[in-house]
């Protein structure tokens, strides 16, 4: 892992090594493997950001599922813009599913907050969650996050999928704000 990186106008450090976080998903995979072995569940990714965790996650899956994609965003720069517009939407049935949203964060939980709330328009049997990271003393809904690979301080994150500006999603590690 290198020391300082530097996007567009910001500085960043090291924060997760990528052993860490393959680490973490791996045993996120064995758990949903186990809980959700007698089910087909729907994995619902949360483009742009989730790509990367969503791709390392399902490698690990060995039970029969599905895969889609959603892409909301609720990001402005290095803050919660404090909307979610949904980009693009669902063209699967989904009522009687169980689907396991794939999220790369959950800060506020607003954006996954109204993931569920069209998820449970279309009638779902159940919804799961799983994150790459939560930030737990930000986040603020009730809905519950089954699976989390870390959890993180309020602090903004960078690599693995996750961006500033639209810079930084292909770094294999994690870096916060230096």
């Amino acid at each position: 892992m290198s020391e300082l990186i530097t996007l567009k106008d910001k500085q960043f450090k090291p924060y997760i090594l990528e052993c860490d976080i393959l680490e973490a998903v791996k045993k996120m995979a064995n758990v949903i493997n186990v809980e959700l072995k007698n089910d087909l569940p729907l994995f619902l990714v949360v483009l742009n950001g989730a790509f990367m965790f969503a791709s390392d996650l399902l490698k690990e899956i060995t039970i029969p599922c599905e895969v889609s994609f959603i892409k909301v965003a609720s990001y402005d720069g290095v803050g919660s813009s404090g909307t979610v517009n949904e980009l693009i939407g669902l063209n699967e049935n989904l009522k009687g599913r169980t689907v396991v949203i794939v999220e790369d964060i959950i800060d506020t939980g607003l954006t996954i907050n109204r993931i569920a709330e069209i998820l449970y328009l279309k009638e779902v049997k159940q919804i799961k969650v799983a994150t790459a990271l939560l930030k737990p003393d930000s986040y603020k809904k009730d809905l519950k996050i089954n699976y989390v690979a870390h959890k993180i301080k309020n602090e903004f994150v960078v690599g693995y999928g996750l961006d500033y500006l639209g810079y930084g999603r292909n770094l294999k590690e994690l870096y916060i704000l230096a």
